[in-house]
């Protein structure tokens, strides 16, 4: 399965009888969209590491940034399994949240680099105008390492009327 086509689930265990498997599109642009992520890592003990970032969706794939001494990039060197999760609201009874499953993969192509340095600055502004040096980002407040996480598994969690989980599959 491609990320365009996703196999798409309806978990009816969670879903109102009445709800339908949201589009990966819609879902996508949700994603693309959104402003804050939380990112799960593992760390080397096996503990959860969560932390709020930004991040860009570009070529099918989400992408963020981080220091190389921070503590996901330590974790990622290890395990690159991650979670990334964004939602619209904190209410029970309204809103939509994604979470993308997958494997972070280092980006260090210059020129894609180049693309989500832009892509960055157009999307949070001028506060986020990175360099691309050496494989890396680079700010004044150092450099940053970039990763790409195709989405592997994903799920859809729509609270309102009718609510519903949808489970979207990426490989066969």
């Amino acid at each position: 399965m491609s990320v365009a086509d996703p196999v798409a689930q309806l978990d009816p265990r969670f879903s109102d009888p009445k709800a339908v498997a949201a589009s990966w599109p819609e879902a996508a642009a949700r994603i693309a969209a959104a402003e804050v992520f939380w990112l799960t890592t593992v760390r080397a003990d096996g503990r959860p590491h969560v932390t709020p970032l930004i991040a860009v969706w570009h070529d099918d794939a989400l992408h963020f940034c981080t220091g190389p001494g921070e503590q996901k990039a330590l974790n990622l060197r290890a395990n690159p399994h991650v979670v990334l999760t964004t939602g619209s609201t904190n209410s029970l009874s309204e809103g939509d949240d994604v979470v993308v499953e997958g494997e972070a993969v280092r980006v260090t192509d210059e020129a894609t680099l180049r693309t989500l340095a832009r892509l960055w600055t157009e999307k949070y502004g001028e506060n986020w105008t990175f360099e691309v040096r050496d494989g890396v980002f680079a700010h004044t407040a150092g450099e940053a390492l970039v990763f790409r996480v195709a989405p592997r598994k994903a799920f859809g969690f729509h609270r309102g009327e009718p609510y519903g989980q949808t489970r979207w599959s990426f490989t066969g």
